[in-house]
């Protein structure tokens, strides 16, 4: 009887040199990652504050610059304005936006996803739409121009255009935050307050306000910052009130006054990084507001309560398809306000001979270049961060550098860019004002948030698939291909659908950095509304939304077709 001789298992050696090898195609992985970011984002970053401290002849002069713009008092009223301005639209937005939280999760009012999907339309436009709408209500020629005389405002632009305007724009962020705050209740806490015959009133202050208060925090944080770091709306609603979004970019483009731009930029990014810090405190401190046994809280019909959250859902809802319609239908009048008759003049003339159609097509560029190297990059960075060994003392380098963006406003970003980019002797000198360069600004600018996104499904996958795939000897990429890939196509939908509507939308990120053939939608419609152009802008702001819809009902449409062939286990299929 003859016997077969069996392989004999690999030595303790190849396995070594096995596993070696494969850890540093993962290592070189990770320093790529950290690399780009070191190079797109702290470099450009640094840049900044090296410009902050020389004079125009490059020579160091510490904090002369500083000291010269404390003395200027224009510069310190735009800065007086930024603040206040910031701290109004954010005691009037988070107390509306807390309410229509409260309408969708604590009553039982129907179209309750109607409601939420209007509410978060301005996520879709531009921040310019709104500055834009408000104009053709109550402008010089606004259709209901004496509406705001009753209220003792004279006109709409400066202060009280920019408020309103950026009330709109920042709603929805608020929103989506307390709506998600509000939705983390347990019924039992509102079952025992009930059983020892606590008040309505009572339980709103002891059990909703208590469990929301890091929501209300953040959406407070979230809409302090992007008041004060926007551009869009002061620059085209702002009139002659002067904030300092709109004074960096007068130092740096009117005026080429580079080294005070720079000590702007740095102010604009004190208030970015301490709210970041802020909300990274409190959300360390924050408990678990749903344990094991919770059970989730559904509303009770309480026909008073529920006409009046009806109401006030409808009458916001309102308030922001008045703001889009009038977009539109201004987009469309004649000649306005003198003939109203609809016509695509503004479309054929913004597209054709203000040459707006390159634009977008450069917008659509930009936003698929974002979505998918933004995506790749996102996830190949968060999966070498939490799945892979060895490097340790470069991981906490990733981690930084990866929540770094968050705390950054674009308008800073992009003269950071400037500094860096445009030096003569920078070898990457040749990206400046080209359209890859806008993408990598655009990826770097949003980078945090799809870099969360994936640590957070990736971290929801257990180890022990990087483990079985270690002991079967499988490369960690065949396992990333196999099996993470699979799983975690919806995150990566979510992902790129997020750095493709960003990318459509943003203005502060990219309005340094075009050149007149990289010039995309967004900056056109500044352009245009300079030009005294207004319908022409309306138009392009419109396509601008109608493009991100479109996009975003063919990502729910790819989410649906992905859910059914890769997370049919999910199911139990």
């Amino acid at each position: 009887m003859s016997t077969v001789a069996l392989p004999s298992p690999p030595s303790t050696t190849a396995l070594r040199q096995r596993a070696h090898w494969t850890d540093r195609i993962a290592h070189a992985l990770l320093f790529a990652i950290v690399l780009a970011l070191v190079v797109f984002l702290a470099l450009p970053l640094a840049s900044i504050l090296v410009k902050s401290l020389q004079d125009p002849q490059g020579a160091f002069v510490g904090l002369v610059n500083f000291t010269s713009y404390l003395a200027t008092p224009s510069l310190l009223t735009s800065l007086w304005n930024s603040v206040w301005v910031s701290l109004l639209v954010t005691a009037i937005t988070v107390p509306l936006a807390f309410t229509f939280a409260y309408a969708l999760t604590r009553s039982c009012i129907p179209l309750k996803g109607t409601l939420r999907t209007i509410a978060l339309v301005p996520l879709l436009a531009p921040s310019l739409l709104s500055a834009l709408s408000l104009i053709y209500w109550f402008g010089n020629q606004g259709l209901v121009r004496g509406f705001i005389q009753a209220f003792g405002f004279n006109e709409i632009y400066g202060a009280p255009g920019v408020v309103a305007a950026e009330c709109f724009a920042v709603f929805p962020h608020a929103l989506m935050i307390l709506v998600t705050a509000l939705s983390l209740a347990d019924a039992r806490l509102y079952e025992a307050a009930d059983a020892l015959g606590t008040g309505t009133r009572r339980k709103f202050f002891t059990i909703t306000l208590p469990g929301a208060k890091y929501g209300l925090i953040s959406a407070a944080l979230v809409s302090f910052t992007l008041v004060m770091t926007d551009f869009g709306i002061p620059k085209v609603i702002g009139g002659n009130f002067n904030m300092l979004a709109t004074d960096v970019f007068k130092l740096v483009i009117g005026q080429q006054d580079f080294q005070r731009g720079a000590v702007v930029g740095l102010l604009l990014l004190t208030p970015a990084v301490l709210t970041f810090v802020v909300d990274w405190t409190i959300s360390r401190k924050q408990t678990a507001m749903l344990s094991a046994r919770a059970v989730p809280y559904r509303p009770k019909p309480a026909r008073g309560f529920d006409i009046a959250m009806l109401v006030f859902a409808l009458l916001i809802a309102a308030l922001m398809l008045a703001m889009l319609g009038m977009a539109v239908f201004a987009s469309f009048a004649s000649f306005w306000p003198y003939n109203l008759a609809p016509t695509l003049t503004h479309y054929t003339m913004g597209l054709v001979d203000a040459e707006v159609g390159d634009a977008f097509v450069n917008s659509l560029k930009l936003a698929a270049g974002t979505a998918f190297f933004g995506t790749i990059l996102v996830f190949v960075g968060a999966y070498m961060l939490e799945k892979t060994r060895g490097m340790d003392a470069l991981r906490p380098v990733v981690r930084l550098l990866a929540m770094l963006p968050m705390a950054v406003p674009g308008l800073v970003l992009g003269l950071g860019y400037i500094f860096f980019f445009n030096l003569p002797g920078n070898p990457l000198n040749g990206l400046y004002q080209t359209l890859p360069l806008l993408v990598l600004c655009t990826i770097v600018h949003f980078y945090t948030t799809g870099h969360l996104t994936a640590v957070t499904a990736l971290k929801a996958l257990d180890t022990e698939f990087e483990s079985v795939s270690a002991s079967l000897k499988v490369p960690f990429f065949k396992t990333f291909w196999r099996v993470t890939l699979p799983i975690c196509t919806p995150t990566l939908l979510d992902i790129a659908r997020y750095f493709f509507i960003n990318a459509m939308t943003t203005i502060s990120a990219v309005v340094f950095l075009y050149s007149p053939s990289t010039k995309v939608a967004s900056i056109a419609i500044l352009n245009l509304d300079e030009a005294g152009e207004a319908g022409a802008a309306a138009a392009c702001a419109v396509l601008i939304t109608a493009g991100s819809t479109l996009v975003t009902l063919l990502f729910i449409a790819l989410g649906w077709w992905v859910n059914r062939r890769t997370q049919a286990w999910r199911g139990g299929r």
